[in-house]
């Protein structure tokens, strides 16, 4: 299934897209530090408010800050969001998902419950609220209040399905002659929770940097660290769009597109695996065949005799 899932052609650009960012997050911040020599502090006086150049090609702020610093140490704290919020996430999503669909029953109700009355509390609101009581709130924090308030979903869709695998066959049959509840779990039902866990680990990696993006660009978190979204509030406050300074805020804003498109081409894949009517061979296979049909009954056609 991991090879059929890596020759999608969508699951490969989605992928690729996603690799790159995460490279750009592990060695920008060095590169910018030991090959340019620059900080997103340092301020160029002979260059304010310039367009790309061989000297910044990404241009520089009003005040003067090469904007390809910025980028490359946002790329950083962006994705470290989006990562340890995904991880803190699906490992919740996970373990209650699973326990609410093999345990069943009255813990199944309860943990239900549980679920249902988190999933209604507005996370975007309370991240703002305890954001504006701790301005200088560090990306950890952030991460950490992210990921707490994006795994009900995750964890709903893993309970349906722990829930179907607990009633079949198989399952059945290791509880019958005595196999532990940990290793049914651990080795027979995590295997069928790939086609879940992935998209949705994929898919809280954006909402995480998605969500960060939005508290910098209200102009709330940490100052001192830049990411994606402190780059466009900056950019707005200074009126960059009215200036026509397109290269200050059009970069952080095509790597958030670029993201989220990277994750929905990653799911458009696994749909396709774990689907087989959605499949592209299918569709093409399907295409040559109804396009064989019509040239058939073309030729079928009696020719009308003048």
């Amino acid at each position: 299934m991991f090879k059929r899932f890596i020759s999608v052609p969508k699951v490969q650009i989605g992928l690729g897209i996603m690799g790159f960012f995460t490279l750009v997050a592990i060695f920008g911040k060095p590169f910018a530090t030991h090959v340019l020599h620059r900080q997103p502090t340092d301020v160029f006086l002979d260059a304010m408010g310039v367009g790309p150049s061989l000297a910044h090609p990404m241009g520089t702020t009003v005040s003067g800050q090469d904007v390809l610093t910025w980028m490359l140490h946002g790329t950083y704290n962006s994705m470290f969001v989006g990562f340890v919020s995904a991880i803190i996430a699906t490992i919740i999503a996970l373990v209650i998902g699973t326990l609410a669909g093999f345990l069943g029953g009255w813990a199944d109700n309860v943990i239900n419950a549980f679920i249902l009355v988190f999933q209604n509390i507005p996370s975007f609101p309370v991240l703002i609220i305890m954001a504006a009581f701790w301005r200088d709130m560090p990306l950890v924090v952030v991460a950490l209040m992210v990921g707490i308030f994006e795994w009900t979903g995750g964890a709903r869709r893993i309970r349906a399905q722990t829930l179907s695998l607990r009633n079949r066959d198989f399952t059945t049959a290791l509880r019958t002659v005595g196999e532990g509840k940990l290793r049914i779990v651990m080795v027979e039902v995590m295997p069928h929770l790939f086609g879940i866990v992935s998209p949705m680990f994929l898919t809280a990696i954006a909402a995480g940097v998605s969500m960060q993006a939005s508290i910098a660009m209200l102009g709330i978190g940490s100052a001192g660290e830049p990411s994606w979204g402190l780059i466009i509030n900056y950019a707005f406050q200074q009126n960059a769009l009215f200036r026509g300074m397109w290269w200050w805020f059009v970069p952080p804003g095509i790597a958030l597109a670029l993201l989220g498109f990277a994750t929905t081409m990653v799911n458009f894949g696994l749909d396709e695996v774990t689907n087989p009517t959605l499949s592209s061979k299918r569709m093409k296979l399907m295409t040559k065949f109804k396009k064989k049909l019509r040239m058939r009954d073309s030729r079928a056609l009696p020719v009308e005799v003048a």
